[in-house]
């Protein structure tokens, strides 16, 4: 799913988008200057390799996002700390948002219920 940021009002625009067995569901919403909010939430499943034993499991997604979507380069005035990926070319990418999301949460330290409770 492929939005024009400049399209993106103060009205709340619904998405949801699937990959494999996660369902990435939110709005977008004009927040100010150049940042589109974006708040969903991704739930469902990921197959992974315990890192511990290196059994494959299913692992529960639950998790809240939230970030901003800059349409252009982002240039922080006030010295604010936000999460923000930059758009260069006024198009956001949910699917590829979505992507980028599951591979952060692979990247980190994950464990099976075996190894958690021994």
């Amino acid at each position: 799913m492929r939005t024009t940021l400049r399209k993106i009002t103060k009205t709340p625009l619904d998405f949801e988008v699937k990959l494999n067995k996660i369902i990435f569901k939110g709005t977008l919403e004009y927040h100010s200057g150049k940042l589109i909010l974006l708040k969903a939430e991704l739930s469902g499943s990921l197959d992974r390799a315990c890192d511990i034993c290196a059994e494959d499991f299913d692992m529960s997604i639950d998790e809240e996002v939230e970030f901003f979507i800059s349409d252009g380069i982002y240039e922080d005035d006030n010295n604010l700390e936000l999460d923000v990926i930059e758009s260069l070319n006024g198009v956001v990418d949910i699917e590829e948002v979505l992507a980028s999301e599951i591979e952060l949460i692979k990247s980190d330290y994950h464990s099976c219920d075996n190894c958690k409770n021994s």
